[in-house]
């Protein structure tokens, strides 16, 4: 028997405890796979035990009773995602007996990166993608490989900061953005990660104008420019995260503007792309890349991913020095793990913990389905298809008493030619109007969870109208229009999706024209829905301050 010393060194023997690492890890992935899918993220992925749902409304499982039209904030997973999930379980399930699960999963993992570049359209050599379990979290690694790479005095500028994830506000600093982070590691929120937070300042720029209208794109521009010249003035070097697209669908700012960055502050200036809503054409991806350019994408928004997927794209011209980055910031260890960096970037990986984030690999699993499924539709009939349901969407809104469309960014003439059918709108944001009021962002989340839910007790009804309030229905997020105001005017989305398109195709014509219109039927069915509990507000709020107390 071993005595007290004996035992302490038999543990810390090195390959005794990765035997038990590995033992660990291989008893997790049998866990169920519905648990697997809610793992390895931050608490906004936790599932109410009363609802089954997360704070997005959505579920771990296919949800076909549900109408969503929520892409631009989160969706269920559909049951061809939820296949292809559980089949690549089991085949590295296979791998891990005979390869052992660290060699199983990083090959596997590695795999992926080459299937998401050629769903993207990109060569081995255009990009390198590192893995993230959110698009926030993706914008930590943007800003720790900037510092690595430029120096420490930087200032992050972030064009939209309204229309963008609400945890930018922290990672633009460094910061923590969560209580828990994906890796189940204990924060606090708001305060410095330790080794990125120094010396990096940050300026918020708004889309929004002190009115509440919508700032122009030259104003746009000239705010963008102003704040790139006063931190390059003051001797800092810049981080610029741009938007393309906003939870609105906005692009800012415009490709003059860029240009002009980039000619003035060749060597100075550090460009990021939010495009964690995926709501661009491949051209256009492949010409951020080509400038330089880090692009932040995820799989769980146009895509229809399980939400928390997320993915940092390095340019060809960044990546070939990322490896010599000799030391990291401590505080990303509990971030992320060694098997989201890219096999040939080994001396960074050797930083990073051996840890498997089985959730984060499932979800870009269904995600990869998912964007396999709506690039193997026709070019032609994809275009046709989003025309058609935008259309529908708008003609619907327009038609509702109570409804408001919000007009569609203008752009300068050719902006967009680059983006295939995503040239056209796709996410369709609205107000509610009572009277002459439109509704704050405090009664627009009352009217969003309720759509999420069976209504029939908010009020008294008849047969008809509670058939109305029992059906649910997932839509964007409420976003407030203004900044500053303690209860703005908010707007509510309809959103297309890659979903929507698998869906609805079908080389028969008819068939396909039929199933376009019954979603459009089931957008018709969510807008009755708004009318009915808007009708009932008063009840509504009520009810909400009974919970609330």
């Amino acid at each position: 028997m071993l005595n007290g010393g004996a035992r302490f060194e038999a543990m810390e023997d090195p390959i005794l405890r990765d035997r038990s690492r590995s033992t660990s890890a291989m008893a997790g992935l049998f866990a169920p796979l519905d648990h697997l899918l809610g793992s390895g993220g931050d608490p906004r992925l936790r599932i109410d035990p009363v609802r089954g749902v997360n704070e997005y409304g959505c579920g771990l499982a296919h949800c076909p009773d549900i109408l969503s039209f929520a892409s631009s904030t989160a969706t269920s997973i559909s049951e061809r995602a939820y296949v292809s999930v559980s089949r690549a379980r089991e085949q590295l399930m296979q791998s891990a007996i005979a390869d052992g699960i660290e060699a199983a999963f990083d090959a596997r993992v590695e795999a992926m990166r080459d299937e998401l570049r050629a769903c993207l359209g990109l060569s081995p050599d255009q990009a390198e993608i590192v893995f993230s379990p959110s698009g926030t979290d993706a914008q930590l690694q943007a800003l720790f490989l900037t510092c690595a790479l430029s120096g420490p005095a930087l200032t992050t500028i972030v064009v939209a900061a309204d229309q963008t994830g609400s945890g930018t506000e922290h990672t633009a600093r460094g910061h923590h953005f969560n209580a828990v982070t994906a890796n189940g590691n204990r924060a606090r929120k708001g305060e410095p990660i330790a080794g990125l937070a120094q010396s990096v300042e940050n300026v918020a720029l708004g889309l929004f104008a002190g009115n509440g209208g919508f700032r122009r794109e030259a104003e746009t521009d000239s705010a963008v420019l102003g704040a790139v010249e006063a931190s390059i003035a003051s001797g800092r070097d810049v981080l610029l995260q741009i938007m393309d697209s906003s939870k609105l669908g906005w692009r800012a700012p415009s490709d003059r503007c860029l240009d002009e960055i980039v000619t003035r502050w060749p060597d100075r200036v550090q460009i990021v792309v939010d495009a964690c809503q995926m709501r661009l054409g491949r051209p256009r991806l492949r010409k951020y890349l080509d400038r330089g350019y880090l692009v932040l994408v995820t799989g769980s928004k146009f895509f229809t991913g399980p939400a928390f997927s997320g993915a940092l794209l390095v340019p060809a011209s960044l990546a070939g020095q990322v490896d010599r980055i000799a030391e990291i910031a401590p505080g990303l260890r509990d971030y992320f793990s060694r098997s989201d960096w890219p096999n040939r970037w080994a001396n960074l990986r050797s930083h990073f913990p051996i840890r498997e984030n089985f959730g984060q690999w499932l979800r870009w699993e269904a995600a990869l389905e998912e964007i396999r499924s709506y690039h193997r539709v026709p070019d032609g009939f994809r275009r046709s298809a989003l025309a058609m349901f935008g259309q529908g969407v708008e003609r619907i809104v327009a038609s509702a008493p109570s409804l408001e469309l919000l007009p569609p960014q203008q752009r300068h003439e050719g902006a967009g030619f680059d983006d295939e059918e995503l040239t056209q709108p796709t996410i369709f944001p609205f107000v509610i109007r009572q009277g002459s009021r439109a509704l704050p962002l405090a009664e627009c989340r009352t009217i969003y969870r309720a759509l999420a839910s069976d209504a029939r007790d908010a009020a008294c009804a008849t047969a008809g109208d509670l058939k109305i309030a029992a059906r649910l229905c997932l839509i964007g997020q409420p976003v407030a229009l203004s900044r500053g105001s303690q209860n703005p005017v908010a707007a509510l989305r309809i959103s297309a999706s890659a979903r929507l398109i698998t869906q609805a195709w079908s080389a028969d014509e008819d068939t396909a024209r039929r199933n376009l219109q019954r979603q459009l039927a089931d957008v018709d069915a969510i807008v009755a829905k708004i009318e009915w509990l808007l009708a009932h507000i008063d009840d509504l709020n009520s009810m909400e301050a009974s919970r609330g107390a």
